[in-house]
């Protein structure tokens, strides 16, 4: 076994200290995994079948790493899609990177599909050792064969799983501080790795405040629910629609609708939790009819920093602290408002 350990920043043994202000920082740990084989070519079965040149794999990895962290940190700004100058609330740094010429060790589950054995992937990068460090997230880059089902987030600490996993407890090591280990595949794209991220905030953000986030700002106000396409409008009010989430946009009529032309009238833009904001009708255009703009459009609309806004005559919250800086803002009680 050959191990290519590339040091991406003179990291630091010392925790890093809590983040009072935006941006948070997240301290990322890339881990690789390429099943090479005499000729350095990497063959995958199944439906993602391929057979790829390791060099052409090491690119593209580390370019859809690159673009991820953009894509998420332009997300981060409050609005930035008409404001140039909103400042992020989260800030990637990668610490490390750490490859392995082998295949992805996994384990075949009670369904029959083989998952990635994450206990053993941490076990062989000493995760702990990472954990002390301050890194809060593991990226692992494999590949989804036909009876690979990989797990788009999966999160371990001392608050328990919220992440949009199989909520198996005792499939990550727990430590005193949380982390989260997202599994990506190189046969796919950007905005892929992306919608493991916006998957994993709705997680979180759902736990915290499933009326403030789920009901309003996601779905219909004041019904509170994401009627299903075909379903029957219950009032006038249902017309208009919110936030929308990661497989639904506002115009959306079925999953991964992102490239809709219909048109649908949402607040979204100016959306406000006690009531409507302004509306306008809308259709893919405004983010591009892709995935990917969804996904950056729809986070720069969650409340970041000085969002100004209230629910209930009380100021909300930053919620991207809930991405880049959970811990401490479960150990102070902090939620979506204050």
């Amino acid at each position: 076994m050959v191990i290519f350990v590339l040091l991406v920043l003179n990291f630091s043994t010392t925790v890093l200290a809590a983040e009072e202000e935006p941006p948070f920082v997240i301290p990322v740990l890339i881990v690789k995994y390429f099943p090479v084989d005499s000729n350095n070519m990497i063959r995958v079965e199944g439906r993602w079948g391929a057979v790829l040149r390791l060099s052409d794999v090491r690119k593209r990895t580390d370019y859809i790493t690159d673009e991820a962290i953009k894509s998420l940190e332009t997300g981060s700004r409050y609005k930035g899609f008409r404001n140039a100058d909103a400042p992020a609330s989260l800030k990637y740094v990668i610490v490390d990177k750490l490859e392995f010429l082998e295949p992805l060790p996994l384990y075949r589950a009670e369904n029959g599909k083989e998952r990635v054995d994450k206990n053993k992937v941490m076990e062989k990068i000493n995760i702990k050792a990472w954990i002390d460090k301050g890194v809060k997230e593991v990226w692992v880059w494999g590949y989804d064969g036909e009876f690979v089902e990989l797990c788009e987030s999966n999160m371990s600490g001392p608050y328990g799983d919220i992440s949009n996993s199989h909520r198996d407890t005792n499939d990550l090591p727990v430590f005193n501080s949380t982390y989260t280990v997202y599994e990506y595949n190189y046969l796919r794209g950007v905005a892929e790795a992306i919608e493991d991220h916006i998957h994993q905030i709705e997680a979180l953000l759902r736990y915290i405040d499933y009326d403030l986030f789920w009901d309003r700002f996601v779905g219909y106000y004041p019904a509170g629910k994401w009627l299903k396409p075909g379903q029957q409008k219950r009032s006038s009010q249902e017309l208009i629609r919110r936030c929308g989430c990661a497989h639904f946009p506002p115009n959306a009529e079925k999953d991964y609708d992102w490239e809709n032309m219909g048109f649908a009238t949402t607040d979204i833009e100016d959306w406000k939790p006690d009531s409507y904001g302004k509306t306008k009708n809308m259709n893919c255009r405004q983010w591009g009819c892709d995935g990917l703009g969804w996904f950056i459009y729809w986070m720069q609309n969650i409340p970041g920093k000085d969002n100004r806004l209230t629910f209930r005559g009380k100021n909300l919250t930053n919620w991207w602290r809930f991405v880049g800086d959970f811990d401490n803002a479960m150990k102070n009680g902090i939620g979506l408002y204050e």
